[in-house]
């Protein structure tokens, strides 16, 4: 998968756990899904409809009525989905709020080694410095990332790599987010 579709993914705060709720098998309905993730039904509805938009969901033919459609997941959206759940079998409930963050798992997809600031901007071509900058802090913060300063070059350079949570995820993403 290519970077670039996985920062579109997760460019809504439910889409990744709507895919993990479906990969687990709860059913392709409004009611279990809203149910399952815990999402407002707005943001729920906004997220269902990106992933539809993206191709990685479709209405199922022949099933649900006009009014509660069932969807089920495109081919592509079955990586995705078997993705999103390993991420989130990684990651603890109280750090659920971090991983639907819009940055938060492009960034550490991009950290399969340690990395410069402007490494990582150039593999997310999107993301603004204040951005990355703020997603940064964040996931040091939550010690999901660990910044070292190299002061033997001038100016100093910082340096990220993944940590804990921030490590297995990095890890989930390795084999299937391409640069």
């Amino acid at each position: 998968m290519d970077i670039n579709v996985f920062v579109n993914i997760t460019s809504r705060a439910w889409a990744l756990p709507i895919l993990a709720k479906l990969h687990a098998g709860v059913p392709g309905r409004q009611a279990p899904l809203l149910s399952a993730t815990g999402a407002s039904r707005t943001a729920f509805a906004q997220s269902m409809d990106h992933l539809i938009n993206i191709g990685l969901l479709e209405r199922n033919p022949g099933h649900g009525h006009p009014l509660r459609p069932e969807f089920r997941l495109t081919p592509l959206g079955k990586v995705a989905a078997e993705m999103a759940s390993k991420i989130l079998d990684v990651s603890e409930e109280s750090e659920q709020d971090l991983i639907r963050r819009s940055w938060t798992l492009p960034v550490l997809a991009t950290l399969q080694k340690p990395s410069q600031f402007s490494e990582i901007k150039r593999n997310l071509s999107t993301i603004t410095d204040r951005a990355l900058s703020q997603s940064l802090r964040r996931m040091e913060d939550r010690q999901w990332i660990h910044r070292r300063v190299e002061n033997a070059t001038r100016p100093p350079m910082p340096i990220y790599h993944p940590i804990n949570t921030g490590a297995m995820i990095s890890g989930v993403t390795s084999g299937v987010i391409l640069g």
